[in-house]
Formats: C-alpha cells, structure tokens, sequence
C-alpha cells in the first residue's frame, strides 16, 4: 500500500506544502485504495472519483500559486447525511437512494471553499440511527480490525474508512455517540463538538436538539484542524451559535500539569467489560504523569440516561421524518390506490426496521395523553443530568472515562436485542443531552480491538479537550496503530 494514504492530515499538508507530492497523486492513490478494499469493508456508499480527481488538479493549480489554504488539495470523506449539491446524499436509506441534493450543506460549503477534495460519502445506520451501521439499506459496514465484527454507529462507515487508510479523515454526525463510539471501535479519535458550534444546515436531521457534526480522524492535532473549517456561526440554522472560534491548534501544546480530570464513579460501575476498563485505568496512569490532577465524582442521573434519551430523540425523529412521504421527495411506490395507501407503501417500503421502530415508539410518545408522562418529563430529567456535568465543572476541568463499556461485537450478535444494543451508548449519550463537547481517543487493545478513552468538557471548551487528547499522544501510540500491521 502507499505509505501516503496512512499519512495524517498534517503530514500531508507538509508533503503538499513542500512538493514531496500533488493532490492529484496522493488522490488517486486513496482511490485505488477505496476501489481495491472497499468491497469488503463497505465503508462508502458512493466513490465521486471524476469529481475527486477535478478537485485535486484545480488544488494544485492553487498551490502552486500560492493561494492554497489550510485544507487546500486534502482529501477527505463525508459522512452520507450531509446534502452535497449534485451528488447522491441517501442517509444510507432506501427513502433517499436517488435525492440528489440541489445545495451544499454548510458542513460541505466550509470544505469546498478550503479546496479540500471530496473521495465520496460513507455508509452509514439509516438516517444515523443505529450504534453498529448494521441498519443501513446498502449493507453493513465491516470494522477493519476484525472483518466479522461491526464498526460502531451511525459514523461507522466514516470512522471505517479513515482506520482502513481510505481516507486521512472524515466528517460524522453524533446524536447519542455516533462520532465518539465508532471511533473507538475503530481506533481513530472522533471529536462531537458542543451542541451550536457547527451548523446543521443541510444535515439531515434525526433528532434537531441533539445532532451535532464533529471530525473524525487519527490524531487530535488533524480534529483541531478540521473543527478550524466546520465550526462557526450560520444564520440558516437557528440552533447555530455566534461565539467566536479560537485558534484550535493554537493551545495543543500547553502543559498539563494542574489540569483536574474528574472520573464519575458511574462509568466504572457494573457493566464495564474488565479489559476495557484496564486501559482506560492505563490512560488515566498516564495522565498523571502528565501532571494532570485526578478527582473522584458523581454524575448521578447518568443512570436515567437512556430512557431519557430514546424518549426525545425518538419523538424527535418521528416528527423530522414525517416529511418523507412519497409526495415531497423520498421513495415513492408504484400504483397507489389512494393518497393514504401512497403515505403507507411509500413509507412502508422507504424505511427500514429500526427507522419504523423509533417512529413509532416516537409517535406514542407525542400522542395525546402520554406527551406529558413521557416527552415532558423527559425534557425534565434532561434538565437534571445537565446539572449534574454543570456541578462536576465547578470542581474539574474535563471528565474522563470509556467511551463504550465493551469493543466492538460481532456482527449480528446484538441485532434481535435493541435495547442491548441501545446500552452500548450509555457513556456517551449524557453529553448530547447537555450539549457538552466530548471526544473519543484511541487507549489500547481489548481482545485484539481497539478502546476508546473518552474526554468530555465544559461548554465551547473544545480548545481543552483537543490539548489534553493531543499530549495524551504524544505519550502513546495506539493512535498511529493500523489494521494493515496486525
């Protein structure tokens, strides 16, 4: 394999800057890549070579001009929920196979204006719902560690191509984990911004008051610098917070000593997979001897986590998905008798398994007389597991943790038990309902997969996160592991 494609984006950006190598080049070899693994890893549903390679002569031209940019001539991968004007954007759903998207989401737009070079966008659980990218209408997505075992979700295809080497990074959408916990299956560190910093304008929405964008990539040096491009204030998304963005990169440096890392006794209770659980006691060992101080606390309502999560993100996507009816846009069958036999085949047929679960259940929760037993006092305990992180911050600086309770399963192994499943995101779930900024990074091997550490920090105090995960890897390498050295 060329060594190039296993490169980080800021060693690519030095090779560009120097000439050791074009964009075209190192282009074309992340396509042969794609074309040659691919097949068996799944991670993309569509591979925009003509416009790749049109992307990467015009970055060039601009560097040799000398007007490049920060991402000019870099190649990167989208997740499939971002609407890219022209190219097929399917939520990785039947609903969508052939939506070709009239405009660019902001996510995309920051990108195309850095000249960044678009390889294609990533497979992923249908429209983001789902912790294995088992759920997608165009198969599930493999993990490159261990081919008979999935790679997280609903990021899982983007995180996969990014372990695999078929991209140096990649953009994710987190809801409940969907950046940070396949990251941490797949080995890469994955970054979900705090709730308002990056627009989602053009992401297609599952749940509106917890879907945030992030980076995906090897290093937290590559997130800081893709956060640079993403992050930033839209007036076309309401959600969108006008603060202004500091210099990530900036404070990637900075010593650690004094930094207080709060460990919630919650996530190191039953439940935890004991291997799991030793790294991240390693990682936490390792801080230390960074100078960082480390403090016991308690996040006490993590425990109504998910029941408070699947009530609101479900009643959410019940409500953001009633516009795929078969009139609009979307799938629409053949023959209908009637408008309501039109509503119940196109839907019926445009949406998978877990989509028409969560629908429903979403549905219930909304109906007259159950709203307030349910979706109201949802909304209530949230209040209280954001005071729970806001208590914590007055006595720490981040919290750490697992990312997830065990690695990556088998494929099929959980797929007759959702609430199972649903467990797996118990870590990471809390920080979407706070809308706090939370990463996962690479923190060793359990059963021959990788573990995520995850960091979690105060509001827009992303800078915080991305030094202390930077200067975690600077001490360790379980970053620069890949599966082609197994």
């Amino acid at each position: 394999m060329n060594k190039n494609t296993n490169a980080t984006i800021k060693e690519l950006q030095t090779g560009l800057a120097q000439g050791t190598f074009s964009s075209a080049e190192i282009t074309s070899d992340y396509l042969t890549k794609i074309n040659l693994l691919n097949p068996d890893i799944n991670a993309f549903i569509s591979i925009t070579r003509e416009k790749a390679l049109e992307q990467a002569k015009a970055a060039d031209q601009l560097i040799a001009d000398g007007k490049a940019s920060a991402l000019t001539g870099i190649p990167l991968a989208h997740k499939d929920i971002f609407c890219t004007d022209g190219t097929t954007t399917t939520c990785g759903s039947r609903m969508l196979e052939n939506f070709k998207a009239p405009y660019n989401a902001n996510v995309i737009q920051n990108f195309e204006n850095q000249h960044a070079v678009m390889l294609g966008k990533t497979n992923m659980d249908e429209f983001a719902m789902g912790s294995s990218n088992e759920n997608s209408f165009y198969g599930p997505v493999k993990n490159p560690w261990a081919l008979d075992s999935v790679p997280g979700g609903s990021s899982g295809g983007s995180a996969a191509a990014v372990a695999a080497g078929l991209a140096p990074a990649a953009t994710g959408t987190d809801t409940g984990g969907s950046i940070r916990q396949p990251a941490a299956f797949c080995g890469i560190t994955g970054l979900k911004p705090t709730y308002g910093r990056v627009s989602r304008y053009g992401m297609i929405a599952y749940a509106s008051s917890l879907d945030q964008g992030g980076p995906m990539a090897h290093t937290a040096e590559d997130c800081a610098i893709l956060l640079q491009t993403m992050a930033g204030f839209d007036k076309r998304d309401s959600t969108s917070m006008d603060k202004e963005i500091p210099d990530y990169s900036a404070s990637l440096n900075n010593d650690l000593s004094g930094l207080k890392i709060g460990l919630p006794k919650e996530y190191f209770a039953e439940g935890l997979n004991s291997d799991v659980a030793r790294n991240i006691d390693e990682a936490i060992s390792q801080y230390q001897k960074l100078g960082a101080e480390i403090k016991d606390i308690s996040l006490p309502n993590s425990k109504i986590a998910i029941p408070t999560y699947y009530v609101v993100a479900m009643a959410e996507c019940s409500s953001n998905l009633s516009r795929f009816d078969g009139v609009r846009f979307g799938h629409r069958c053949d023959d209908p008798k009637d408008l309501e036999d039109l509503y119940k085949r196109s839907r019926g047929e445009g949406f998978g398994e877990e989509v028409k679960r969560r629908i429903m259940i979403g549905a219930y929760t909304l109906s007259a007389g159950y709203y307030d037993a349910f979706y109201l006092k949802a909304q209530k305990l949230r209040r209280l597991i954001s005071q729970d992180f806001s208590q914590a911050f007055e006595e720490v600086d981040i919290i750490a943790g697992p990312t997830t309770p065990e690695v990556a399963w088998k494929t099929g192994e959980k797929s007759a038990d959702p609430v199972s499943m649903y467990l797996q995101d118990i870590y990471t779930i809390s920080v979407n309902l706070a809308g706090l900024p939370g990463m996962s990074v690479p923190a060793g091997f359990a059963d021959g997969k990788p573990v995520g550490l995850q960091l979690i920090g105060n509001y827009f105090d992303e800078s915080r996160l991305l030094n202390a995960a930077h200067q975690f890897q600077q001490h360790t390498d379980w970053h620069q592991m890949s599966p082609e050295e197994k």
